[in-house]
């Protein structure tokens, strides 16, 4: 057993002494995983990212300003100045005081997360601390689990992404050679929604104020032949929203030959797409992403199959981007990027070189030291040593787990750690030669007495590693893991391995005495 795990540790790390190619042609059935380098080992991008929640909470105000326009219509009572009223409340003024009462009891029952109040004849509703609070959080969670989601489709390998405080999120990408493309696909919101537009529009000024209900929002393909902004009229209320989407991918279209983005609604999305296009036959039907409208494409039949496409003079490579994030889905809230670094490939190897450079003169003193201190048994030791480093490549690069520049220096402890167990092990077998035992006593019980004091050192450190690993983050994780599959393997080899080869020595020599 001991041989094979030996062997196999050989197998596994033996592909990170090839360069990529090579070690990526190697058939499916030969070990072919090399050790995933972090962020600080082969370059890529570091971005800072923060979310603007407090969008998050303006649009649900938008949201409850609309129903209570909807709300007071249907109950006939008159209201002016119906409209946000600071950062988290909505007031609306009604104009027969008599009815001030029943709007409030109306009103109270849109959003159990309110507080409704009356003064006068203003009635104000405000967003309780706990739903904001709750609103922030899940923004904040839905924000990372997205992120994450777009990344993981561009095929980055090993991405950090993490939450860092309130608002903000922590990305890297190690090996990202296009990271302008990442901080596009990051910096869009990527929220569709499908919507009327106003046939008003034809005859009013862009340039004054929309009516009520209905907001001037700019074409995604710019300016017009004269110049001028080209805007839309479209009305407020949302017919289907893009969270509905299951599916998009890129697309031709098969009469003009253009690229586009064909989309797929579930079930309920299918509904409420059947509905809204069977209610509007020949009326425009704006597709709005973030705020700009990609078409308005007049609505000849019903759309009742739940599919549709999106065509707006795009190339190969938005049509892909565009799908990108239609699949992984909006953004709850705008990103900011706060802080951008990229990291060169030049120094992440000059890095490497320092580790190894580092790695090899601890092997050296370690392997002097055993060898000055236990003769022929310290030669032993430093054999296992040697076994114990390939067991530990072998370990990164099954598990893929990422080897940072703080990751390196636990090997590197580690490489000073690993012989300790056998340092124990032997001074008990020479405190055993002293009392006078044969060399085959002496061994047994120099390695059965020193296992538990060996098991309590190396536990306590593995309890050290995975503290550090559970509350740390980023470089404090890579140290955590090398220095955990270090603690594990060391035991192996220190204890494991160098009594076979101890044993088999004694089995074939026969001393009469211990050379230690």
């Amino acid at each position: 057993m001991v041989l094979l795990v030996s062997i196999c540790g050989l197998a596994f790390a033996s592909p990170n002494f090839l360069n990529d190619k090579t070690a990526a042609a190697l058939p499916d059935w030969l070990p072919h995983k090399q050790v995933s380098l972090g962020l600080d080992l082969q370059g890529g991008s570091h971005l800072l990212l923060e979310v603007e929640v407090s969008a998050v909470i303006r649009e649900q105000l938008e949201a409850l300003v609309d129903e209570v326009r909807v709300e007071l219509r249907k109950a006939k009572i008159r209201y002016g100045g119906l409209g946000l009223d600071g950062a988290t409340g909505v007031k609306v003024t009604i104009r027969e005081p008599a009815k001030t009462e029943d709007a409030r009891q109306l009103l109270r029952k849109l959003d159990a997360q309110t507080d409704t109040t009356a003064t006068d004849n203003t009635i104000r509703i405000e967003l309780l601390e706990t739903a904001i609070r709750d609103r922030r959080n899940s923004a904040m969670s839905q924000s990372v689990e997205i992120v994450r989601r777009r990344i993981d489709q561009t095929g980055t390998r090993e991405p950090t992404i993490q939450r860092q405080g309130d608002d903000r999120i922590l990305v890297q990408l190690p090996g990202v050679k296009d990271p302008e493309r990442i901080k596009r696909l990051l910096g869009k919101t990527a929220k569709m929604t499908f919507r009327l537009t106003d046939e008003r529009g034809a005859n009013l000024d862009p340039s004054r104020p929309a009516p009520a209900g209905s907001l001037w929002l700019p074409a995604s393909d710019g300016n017009s032949s004269s110049g001028r902004p080209n805007m839309y009229l479209i009305k407020k209320r949302v017919m289907v929203s893009g969270e509905d989407l299951v599916d998009s991918q890129p697309a031709f279209d098969s009469r003009e030959s253009q690229p586009v983005v064909s989309f797929r609604f579930n079930t309920r999305g299918a509904k409420k797409f059947g509905t809204a296009t069977a209610a509007n036959v020949n009326r425009p039907f704006a597709i709005v992403l973030d705020g700009k409208v990609i078409s308005a494409p007049v609505i000849r039949e019903p759309i009742l199959g739940g599919t549709g496409q999106i065509s707006g003079s795009f190339t190969v490579q938005e049509a892909n981007d565009l799908s990108l994030l239609l699949r992984a889905g909006a953004l709850p809230a705008p990103l900011v990027i706060l802080e951008e670094r990229s990291v060169g490939p030049g120094l992440g190897a000059d890095s490497i070189a320092s580790g190894k450079i580092a790695s090899m003169i601890g092997m050296v003193l370690v392997v002097v030291f055993m060898v000055i201190g236990y003769g022929r048994f310290g030669a032993m030791a430093d054999f296992a040593l040697v076994i114990n480093i390939f067991l530990i490549l072998a370990a990164l690069s099954v598990l893929q787990a990422t080897l940072t520049l703080p990751g390196i220096a636990g090997i590197v402890l580690t490489i000073g750690m690993a012989v300790d167990a056998n340092v124990l092990i032997f001074e008990r077998i020479r405190e055993e030669v002293r009392a006078g035992r044969t060399p085959i006593s002496a061994i047994d019980a120099g390695y059965g007495r020193a296992l538990t004091t060996i098991i309590d050192a190396n536990v306590t450190t593995l309890i050290a590693a995975t503290l550090l690993y559970a509350f740390g983050s980023g470089p404090i994780r890579g140290f955590a893991v090398t220095l955990a599959i270090g603690i594990v393997t060391s035991l192996f080899t220190s204890v494991m391995l160098t009594r076979l080869i101890v044993v088999t020595w004694l089995r074939r020599a026969q001393p009469k005495e211990l050379p230690i």
